[in-house]
């Protein structure tokens, strides 16, 4: 039951924003009386709190998975904005920013886990790039790593970058492209070039 709760208290969140959804909300979707629910989960504060961790490990593991498929590191970071952008329903509802303007400690708490999780992952990128001789040496790994990570918080900011004028696919897409396009060497923007031309030509 705890686990049927946590799935569909995420799907609502990730649809209609942390705020907007009621635990009134989440009982009558589930088919289940509130009481239920706080049998498992003391209020709502402690709800948000264990979905937030749930989709975090889902999704590190699928970055980890994707990490482990030894793609080049252009097609890797792709495949994870894909991957992440599926698990976050295209972020309609702003749910990374919501958290941080209703729940503060849980958005920090969250942010510095995200943080040591995607450094890992932007770290081995860039050094496999380098390898590969897709990315520039002369780049500052730690430097890229951490302002890849900023601004990706960033762009989640709906004061900045309002949903009715830019969408997070847009946003995402634009971003990768910016910063890849800042690191990689003349072999990297090859594979760059055909893989955004594939993107736009599919949608």
């Amino acid at each position: 039951m705890r686990e049927k709760i946590l799935l569909g208290a995420t799907d609502l969140f990730l649809n209609y924003g942390f705020k907007s959804v009621t635990m009134d909300d989440i009982a009558n979707a589930l088919g289940v009386s509130k009481k239920t629910i706080y049998q498992h989960f003391q209020n709502k504060t402690k709800l948000v709190e264990a979905t937030t961790l749930d989709l975090f490990h889902s999704i590190s593991c699928g970055i980890d998975h994707i990490c482990s498929l030894d793609k080049n590191p252009i097609e890797e970071i792709y495949s994870i904005k894909k991957f992440v952008m599926e698990h976050l329903k295209d972020e309609k509802s702003s749910p990374q920013y919501q958290l941080q303007k209703y729940y503060p400690k849980i958005f920090n708490a969250l942010k510095n886990k995200q943080f040591e999780i995607m450094q890992t992952c932007v770290v081995s990128n860039l050094n496999k790039g380098i390898n590969q001789g897709l990315y520039r040496d002369t780049i500052h790994v730690d430097f890229i790593a951490r302002l890849y990570f900023n601004t990706m918080v960033a762009i989640k900011d709906k004061d900045l970058f309002p949903l009715k004028t830019f969408s997070m696919d847009m946003l995402m897409n634009n971003y990768l492209e910016y910063h890849l396009r800042g690191i990689c060497t003349p072999k990297g923007l090859e594979i760059l070039n055909q893989l955004t031309t594939t993107n736009q030509s599919s949608k």
